[in-house]
């Protein structure tokens, strides 16, 4: 039996929307677009949502928001993907990396506040696997800190705080305390590339907080022109009649979703609560299996908290590197195709060549170290979930 790791769900009527958009003559940002923002921000409940060509993309929007960029500082995860920290290099912002709470995979809020300087001007949570980050906590512990803050603009100066930007890449559909992951940070960016629960192919969402103390309708404007070369009006508002005049504030970047693929998202958003209960279904076949033959999993519920069982990350105490390397290679044997979320930012060339070390984050090596992704996706049947654990016992017997 031959199991992919994550292959894309793509089904009838997302091709049947996708066909409809090719057939309408407007192929670039445009209705479908708009229908799947505001759909987006509903099912988030946030305060607002702009569609962009990537989660990174989203993730620099909000520091270019911010107004972060020379001279400023970024504080962010250790273990997390390049992407949470390409963005800071991006804006021309200083990197701070600051390392994991021991046996965790995320960072305890004490840490974050002990990283703060009179530069810091954000700092980038990560939801791994789609467990949403504490917010609150970090915010409270923040709060000790606000008098080396000084805003660099408008936004900035009316959050009055370092800003806190979740990188949601894997937490579309996650909740805590009440709130829906994208109405958790101040803002947040979620990923809807081809692996993720909901996909567009290539493509994510920037969203922020409804109580964000800021005019919604001027940010959004800034954040459409960000992602759109400066431009004061969109290809959508230039096509009504007497409407093609149009500015260039600044030199902005081109970032925005075409139709083509917000049609592939907006029909997959109309049936994502069944996407996320058939992941927590199959969470709950792997646990009930693994758990009692010595491994551990990251936890997808909590008190107050779900996840969006986005990755099911499985670790084994007492496994090395090498170890862990040997039973993935065994289970690719079998057919069964696992992947390792993450390498620590610092083991790889581009942050060593930063002066990033890895023995300076000796927690998040702990939990590479030792750590594996089984096939979490919802192509995979019963009795490929079977398979999955029964191989996986096999192995370790």
């Amino acid at each position: 039996m031959q199991i992919p790791f994550s292959p894309p769900d793509v089904r009838d009527e997302d091709i049947d929307l996708v066909v409809q958009v090719l057939k309408s003559g407007w192929i670039t940002s445009g209705p479908i677009g708009e229908e799947f923002r505001h759909e987006l921000t509903e099912y988030c409940d946030s305060g607002d949502t702009l569609l962009v060509n990537s989660a990174t993309a989203g993730l620099e929007t909000a520091l270019r928001l911010l107004g972060v960029g020379p001279g400023d500082e970024v504080i962010v995860p250790a273990y997390t993907y390049t992407a949470s920290a390409a963005v800071i290099a991006h804006v021309g912002a200083t990197i701070r990396m600051v390392d994991t709470a021991p046996g965790s995979y995320f960072v305890a809020p004490e840490t974050w506040v002990d990283a703060v300087t009179d530069r810091t001007k954000a700092i980038i949570p990560v939801d791994l696997a789609g467990v949403p980050v504490d917010v609150d906590a970090i915010r409270a512990a923040l709060l000790s800190k606000i008098s080396l803050f000084s805003p660099r603009n408008r936004v900035q100066e009316a959050i009055a705080r370092v800003a806190v930007i979740v990188d949601g890449a894997h937490s579309l559909g996650a909740k805590r305390a009440g709130l829906h992951a994208g109405n958790i940070g101040d803002f947040t960016a979620f990923s809807f590339h081809a692996v993720k629960n909901l996909t567009t192919a290539e493509g994510g969402a920037l969203t922020w907080r409804k109580g964000l103390p800021v005019d919604h309708d001027e940010l959004m404007r800034l954040a459409k022109m960000t992602i759109l070369h400066g431009q004061s009006k969109s290809a959508l508002e230039k096509s009504k009649i007497g409407s093609w005049e149009y500015d260039i504030a600044f030199p902005g970047y081109k970032m925005n979703m075409p139709d083509i693929t917000a049609a592939l998202g907006l029909s997959q958003l109309r049936r994502y609560d069944s996407v996320l209960d058939r992941r927590r279904q199959i969470v709950e076949a792997y646990d009930a299996a693994l758990l009692p033959l010595g491994f551990e999993s990251l936890a997808h519920v909590g008190e107050d908290w779900e996840s969006s069982r986005h990755l099911y990350m499985l670790s084994r105490p007492g496994w090395t590197e090498a170890d862990r390397n040997a039973f993935i290679v065994e289970m690719a044997k079998a057919g069964v195709s696992c992947n390792v979320h993450y390498k620590p930012l610092p083991m790889l060339t581009a942050y060593r060549d930063l002066g990033f070390d890895i023995r300076d984050y000796p927690n998040a090596y702990a939990q590479y170290e030792k750590m594996l992704t089984l096939p979490l996706h919802t192509v995979l049947t019963d009795e490929q979930v079977q398979y999955v654990t029964d191989t996986a016992a096999s192995i370790v017997s």
